[in-house]
């Protein structure tokens, strides 16, 4: 007995859903993923409830600079991945003092930051593999002055375009 055409169509439909699918996964494991942001650390840079597409390719060919805001599994229990900023690369001394980041003995210039910090941290040395994060809303993030050096292995993306809300549109940087 031959289907109807209908039947045929509702096949049709379901194989390239199921196509369309396959391939919107594969793109999200491994090139882009949308996210949105849960908590303030960021801030002013990032708001709660921004909504940013985290951009996966050139980070695992090119890795990260300092200034990069990534996406990535924190060193401790969470159920959320964590975005904060790069602050200091592999081979690098950093210390947090008088209210500034100092590379290598040099002032890191932030015009990001909405406040001045208010904490002491290091000197540290970064080994290689790791880098070292900080939120923009430094007194107020879980991050690499509470609980050290990040593994580079642990990094899933870098945070590169803000899509929602509309009015804010546009570039990470």
């Amino acid at each position: 007995e031959k289907e109807s055409p209908w039947m045929d169509n509702v096949k049709e439909w379901a194989k390239d859903l199921a196509i369309a699918l396959a391939v919107g996964l594969l793109l999200k494991a491994s090139v882009a993923d949308a996210r949105m942001v849960p908590t303030p650390s960021m801030v002013p840079t990032v708001q709660v409830g921004d909504r940013i597409f985290v951009e996966k390719v050139f980070v695992k060919w090119l890795g990260v600079e300092r200034g990069d805001i990534i996406v990535f599994t924190p060193p401790v229990p969470s159920t959320d991945d964590y975005l904060k900023r790069v602050i200091g690369l592999p081979g690098e001394t950093v210390e947090v003092n008088n209210g500034k980041v100092y590379i290598n003995g040099e002032v890191l210039e932030e015009d990001y930051l909405a406040e001045t910090i208010r904490y002491k941290y290091g000197p540290v040395t970064v080994p290689e593999g790791k880098v070292l994060v900080l939120g923009d809303n430094r007194n107020y993030s879980e991050d690499s002055h509470r609980w050290g050096m990040l593994d580079q292995s642990a990094i899933h993306g870098r945070a590169w375009l803000r899509y929602w809300p509309f009015n804010r549109a546009g570039t990470l940087d």
